[in-house]
């Protein structure tokens, strides 16, 4: 495994597996608690869920926890491929509101580590593209919160011109609403 720290914005991390193949297919540790440990990264998840999306320009974002129940995040797309953001959140971080991405897909065998204090949202590059993500603490749905996915502030530049948006994401709150109400994670 390979740890890369993003140059832009501190605390997200690019993860590399190692994938051994021959004529059969591949072999790949994806968790190792003592790799995961010597790399700082977070050993005990709580959660793990797998996300299909049948359809190509599907969006799903900006998604976050408030706190106390705030969660970092180890994404892989597994099947498929996406355009995977994250967006700066975290109080006092000379990099709030700014964002990055990075396209994941089943041939790069990659991870990306979002602490807490990220939203994190995608957008699929192919059909029936899928994902898995790990989660450091358990889902609390009176914590679950958004922004919005096209909030002209964060200016994201997302692939596509019509992505297919679920109701609950196009009525997310905006950043500005967010900083407002909160002054971030």
């Amino acid at each position: 495994m390979l740890v890369k720290e993003n140059p832009l914005i501190k605390g997200l991390l690019e993860i590399e597996l190692t994938a051994f193949s021959d004529e059969r297919g591949f072999l790949m540790r994806t968790f190792d608690d003592q790799l995961f440990a010597e790399m700082g990264l977070p050993t005990h998840w709580e959660q793990e869920n797998h996300s299909q999306n049948i359809k190509e320009d599907t969006l799903r974002g900006l998604h976050f926890l408030l706190p106390p129940y705030s969660d970092g995040k180890l994404i892989r797309c597994i099947r498929g491929q996406i355009y995977d953001v994250a967006v700066d959140l975290r109080k006092g971080s000379p990099t709030i509101g700014k964002w990055v991405a990075y396209i994941l897909s089943e041939e790069d065998h990659r991870y990306l580590y979002l602490p807490k204090g990220f939203a994190h949202g995608y957008f699929c590059l192919q059909p029936n593209s899928e994902i898995l993500y790990k989660h450091d603490s358990r889902y609390k749905k009176e914590a679950d919160c958004g922004i919005r996915w096209n909030d002209e502030d964060l200016e994201i530049q997302w692939p596509g011109s019509n992505p297919l948006v679920s109701e609950k994401d196009r009525n997310l709150q905006t950043f500005q609403e967010f900083i407002t109400t909160t002054g971030g994670l």
